[in-house]
Parts: structure tokens; C-alpha cells; sequence
């Protein structure tokens, strides 16, 4: 059975769902499903949020700004994205699930690189060597680490989305077809 954030799974399968039983609930009481709609509310507030801040420093900042450790900025994000590329590599090799958050993380800092690049270099020169560089190395790489995230979690085993209105499949634990097995890490000890 596929078993969301690593609990404990209870031998048994109950009619009424988890919701009910201590194995069930995280580390602050929440059934999975409760803890999945709280972030969901958290994360859209924060956009919400964001959308009037997004506006007043879009009318109040001024178009140009002399800056303060330009060169520490610009050299302690690359040395972030050299971290960022390494790390994926090395759990590439070991074959690591975690892997996924970290070529997502590393594809999401090649596209920033790319954004502060180009737009800080518009009016300048330097904005086509910056569009080139995009074009054929950053976002090619970004789409592509994307693109490998996305069918690793493809591979994992998901349970169906819904199984009834208000029930969602999650919520439930089902025992492994007969002749099956579940990789090593998803395997529960009961």
C-alpha cells in the first residue's frame, strides 16, 4: 500500500478510513488530507498576499538602483547553483528519491539565474550574450531536470485520486494485490 509521509500502517483495514486511528495522523494530530488543504490554504493566502506588495513595488520602486556587493550577490548565487547541480548529481548516482525535490530546486534557480541575467542587462550589450547563454545552456538544463523530476514521479506508485465524493483515496489504506511488492523505501513495518 502506498503510504503518504511514511507513517505507520496498521495491519488491519478500517471501514471508517484513518481519520480515526492514531497511526494515521502526523505529527500534530492532522490526517493527511487536513494537512494537505491547510498548506493548500497557506500557500494561496501567501499568493494573495504578494499581489498588492507585487503592485506597490511596482509603482514605487525607482527604475535604477546603485548597488552594494554586486560581486558577492552575483558570486554567492553561483556558488549556491554550483551546490544546487552537484547535490542533484550526487543523488542522481546514488539513486536517491529525494532527487526529485533537488533537480526541481536546481531547475528553479537556472531559470532565476536566467531571469536576473536578462533583465538586469536590458539596455546593455550584455543582454544578447545573456539571452544566448539562456537559450542554449540554462533553460535547455532547467527543462530538462524538469523533465526527468516529472517522470520519476511518474514511476512512483500513487493511489487513484478519488475513490468517492469527499473520499479520497489517501485516506484510506488498501492492502497489495497478491503477487505483488512494494518498492524497499515504501514498505511499512507492522
Amino acid at each position: 500500500m502506498w503510504n503518504p509521509g511514511n507513517l505507520p500502517v496498521s495491519e488491519e483495514v478500517r471501514e471508517d478510513g484513518p481519520q480515526g486511528t492514531k497511526e494515521h495522523t502526523g505529527h500534530r494530530g492532522l490526517a493527511p488530507d487536513r494537512r494537505r488543504r491547510h498548506t493548500a490554504e497557506l500557500l494561496a493566502t501567501c499568493a494573495a498576499c504578494l499581489i498588492p506588495w507585487t503592485v506597490m513595488l511596482g509603482l514605487t520602486l525607482p527604475s535604477s538602483h546603485h548597488v552594494h556587493e554586486w560581486r558577492l550577490t552575483w558570486v554567492g548565487f553561483d556558488v549556491l547553483l554550483i551546490m544546487a547541480l552537484a547535490s542533484t548529481a550526487f543523488l542522481a548516482w546514488r539513486r536517491s528519491r529525494s532527487v526529485i525535490l533537488y533537480a526541481h530546486a536546481t531547475a528553479v534557480l537556472l531559470i532565476c539565474d536566467t531571469w536576473f541575467d536578462i533583465s538586469l542587462d536590458v539596455g546593455t550589450e550584455d543582454v544578447w550574450m545573456a539571452g544566448g547563454l539562456a537559450l542554449a545552456t540554462e533553460l535547455p538544463l532547467a527543462a530538462f531536470l524538469i523533465h526527468r523530476a516529472h517522470s520519476l514521479i511518474a514511476l512512483l506508485p500513487w493511489p487513484p485520486a478519488h475513490t468517492a465524493i469527499g473520499d479520497t483515496a489517501g485516506g484510506r489504506t488498501e492492502p497489495v494485490p497478491e503477487g505483488e511488492t512494494l518498492p524497499r523505501g515504501l514498505r511499512t513495518r507492522g
